[in-house]
């Protein structure tokens, strides 16, 4: 009986320890695949909105391509781009020459300049850094099939 009764709180207890270790397994966020709408930017001294006050920056990363592209708030853009790790460098960016007022677009590509690395934040959300400092924050706005 009492052995029995040890197998059965041996079973029991493994079940119950078990039912608690299950492990939730998320993705790692990939820049690819995704286009990214700018909702921080470091360094202004005017406010985020003040910058973009009708449209905000995007960008995309083609992987098969190894090209940058988007719309800076104004003109749409394009570059080619390497990615180590998490180490980026951004080449030098095309973009259209339509008149655009306001300081947003040149404080967006004045920092796509300097970024050095990619990383994603606890809710995914990409950041682009230079060394180890997020400058410019990205939510996923588009999932591309």
């Amino acid at each position: 009986m009492m052995k029995n009764t040890t197998l059965l709180l041996l079973l029991l207890t493994s079940v119950f320890i078990s039912c608690n270790c299950t492990k939730t397994v998320t993705a790692t966020p990939s820049i690819y695949d995704n286009a990214w709408e700018l909702e921080y930017i470091s360094g202004s001294r005017i406010a985020f909105d003040g910058l973009y006050p009708e449209n905000k920056p995007t960008v995309m990363f083609d992987k098969t391509e190894m090209r940058v592209s988007g719309n800076s708030s104004c003109n749409g853009y394009s570059g080619d781009f390497t990615l180590t790790e998490n180490q980026i460098k951004i080449g030098e960016i095309m973009q259209t020459m339509r008149f655009c007022e306001g300081g947003g677009e040149q404080a967006f590509q004045g920092m796509m300049k300097k970024i050095n690395k990619v990383a994603f934040d606890s809710e995914g959300k990409l950041l682009l850094l230079l060394d180890d400092i997020p400058m410019m924050r990205f939510k996923k706005i588009v999932k591309r099939q």
